[in-house]
């Protein structure tokens, strides 16, 4: 490499790393100083911000986990359901009140052994937890950045570090998750570390860090199931990924029983039931809703169904390739990349973090991946997609003197960040689907040559 060409590739990791901080500092204040403040104005219209908003999504698991060691309370109970809403909201929901979310909104929803993994927490007051609680994740979530790159083999200078780790911890759906208190940010970085430590030939960690990402267990079930595949089709190397990985969900289930004999057709139920309360994944939201309240329940289980069909075999015609190897980190990305978009609710967000491989991926061979004009074009296209939310809050809090208070707040301005946050997982699953194509045409030409 020219001395030229050096400097100018320094020269723009520099330029990168200044756009993060920007976008950072920008994104941070749009959340905190902008949004938020507009949602608990919502919510106490419709008097819902009498309790704890900082928090939300840990305080279940806190409540649960404290009323569990002080009186032994079954978590998934109606009586503690209205706990956790008075916790949440100041008051119990009231199907009376149009404005109110059904009356089992916020049931626990964890499996039962989440409570015993966080039990400790519950000892210490929830206004110091969730404090520790936002910086943990936040450190963990910046750690992930590392172990992808690590995992990938991702050879990046310390400035794209640095950029990757501002942008992904000061993007919207992570931001989104610390203020919840999100446990989705935990699993994503679980779910690094077990794949790290799966390259390394680690195999039984690996299968221990995997297992305890079950707390969430829609994030991770398409993953998890490929790498059973894959242990199972060398199983003398691999055995020690599935004896990690089932010894632990094994304990943890036992123990979980231990304290609650019937918690598995309770959480089975919450599980069951809770659609009625969330937003339908994203592949119903972006395809099947617009179609009418009639067909689009129809149409999206059949979406849904399709896609998992097509998981299942992409998982099975890949389960013999090496932990290294390109067919392996592909399949991981489009079964984590397929998750978003069937698996996890429309309004996690916060969950979207198990993006980061396919998008990592994608960044290591974008010159391979950019070897025709379409292609370029297509991965400009994403690249602008996936830079827009930080690129929308600079350009919003530039224009906010220049507006006024009914102009700024209106849906069509405020919303400008978060208006790619549906479509951007399925630019990611159509950049790796795009990648699995020209990896099977570059295979194809190969056994041609060969047999030529």
């Amino acid at each position: 490499m020219s001395a030229s060409n050096s400097r100018n590739r320094s020269g723009f990791a520099a330029l990168a790393l200044c756009f993060a901080m920007a976008g950072a500092a920008a994104m941070l204040y749009y959340h905190l100083g902008l949004f938020m403040p507009r949602v608990l104005e919502v919510s106490t219209a419709k008097k819902l911000a009498g309790g704890y908003a900082f928090g939300n999504d840990f305080y279940p698991v806190w409540l649960t986990s404290r009323e569990w060691v002080r009186e032994g309370r079954d978590p998934y109970s109606a009586q503690m359901t209205r706990e956790i809403q008075k916790g949440l909201f100041g008051r119990q929901l009231d199907p009376l009140i149009p404005t109110d979310p059904l009356p089992d909104y916020r049931t626990f929803a964890y499996p039962a052994f989440t409570n015993l993994l966080f039990w400790p927490a519950s000892e210490w007051p929830f206004a110091v937890v969730r404090v520790v609680l936002v910086l943990l994740l936040a450190a963990l979530t910046a750690i992930s950045v590392f172990l992808w790159a690590r995992a990938l083999s991702w050879s990046v200078s310390w400035p794209w570090l640095a950029t990757a780790i501002l942008l992904t911890v000061f993007s919207y759906p992570v931001l989104e998750g610390l203020y919840a208190g999100q446990l989705g940010l935990l699993v994503g970085f679980l779910l690094a570390a077990s794949l790290l430590a799966l390259q390394r030939g680690r195999l039984f960690l690996a299968g221990i860090l995997l297992a305890l990402t079950t707390i969430k267990p829609q994030m991770t079930v398409l993953a998890i199931f490929y790498l059973v595949l894959w242990s199972l089709a060398d199983w003398r190397r691999r055995s020690r990924f599935c004896l990690g990985l089932f010894s632990t969900m094994l304990a943890l289930v036992a123990a979980a029983t231990i304290v609650w004999p019937h918690w598995i057709p309770s959480w089975t139920q919450v599980v069951l039931q809770y659609h009625r309360y969330a937003r339908p994944p994203l592949v119903g939201e972006v395809f099947a809703q617009p179609l009418g309240p009639g067909i689009s329940g129809p149409v999206l289980l059949t979406m849904i169904a399709v896609l998992l069909v097509v998981a299942v075999v992409l998982a099975w015609s890949n389960r013999t390739a090496a932990v290294n190897s390109m067919q392996f980190w592909l399949t991981i990305s489009l079964l984590l990349s397929i998750t978003t978009i069937t698996l996890l609710p429309g309004q996690a967000l916060h969950d979207h973090v198990i993006l980061l491989p396919g998008i990592f991926w994608l960044a290591c061979r974008w010159r391979k991946l950019s070897s025709t004009r379409i292609r370029k074009a297509l991965l400009a296209v994403g690249l602008g997609i996936l830079l827009w939310p930080w690129i929308a809050s600079i350009g919003l809090i530039a224009m906010r003197p220049l507006l006024t208070h009914e102009q700024f707040y209106s849906k069509v301005i405020f919303a400008l960040p978060l208006r790619t946050a549906a479509a951007f997982p399925f630019v990611v699953l159509g950049l790796l689907v795009l990648a699995l194509r020209r990896t099977l045409s570059v295979d194809k030409m190969v056994e041609l040559t060969s047999a030529g």
